[in-house]
């Protein structure tokens, strides 16, 4: 995994923050890979309840993360119960590392 702990910990830290103590998070795509370079920090937040505003959550902790860890790519993909689930949402399920 191409993060460090600390840059783990922010991440982890803030998803909860945004979304709530019980919100999951992974990091999955290139970041995984220890023998790649460069790509953005591809991120899958699993939470165990439906929430109503998610696109909001998700901006803001894309800005909080931007401004915690620097201004670098972050896409952020939100699942709840309420997900259909696509190819991405199960590849990064099945790919992702837990933070």
């Amino acid at each position: 995994m191409r993060l460090s702990l600390q840059t783990q910990q922010i991440i982890k830290d803030t998803v909860q923050e945004v979304f709530g103590v019980d919100a999951q998070v992974k990091l999955f795509g290139s970041r995984t890979n220890d023998n790649a370079r460069g790509g953005d920090i591809d991120l899958l937040v699993d939470l165990p309840f439906c929430m109503t505003d998610i696109e909001r959550k998700t901006m803001q902790l894309i800005a909080r993360l931007q401004l915690r860890i620097g201004d670098q790519p972050i896409d952020v993909l939100v699942i709840d119960p309420s997900t259909q689930w696509q190819a991405i949402h199960e590849q990064a399920s099945m790919t992702g590392i837990s933070l």
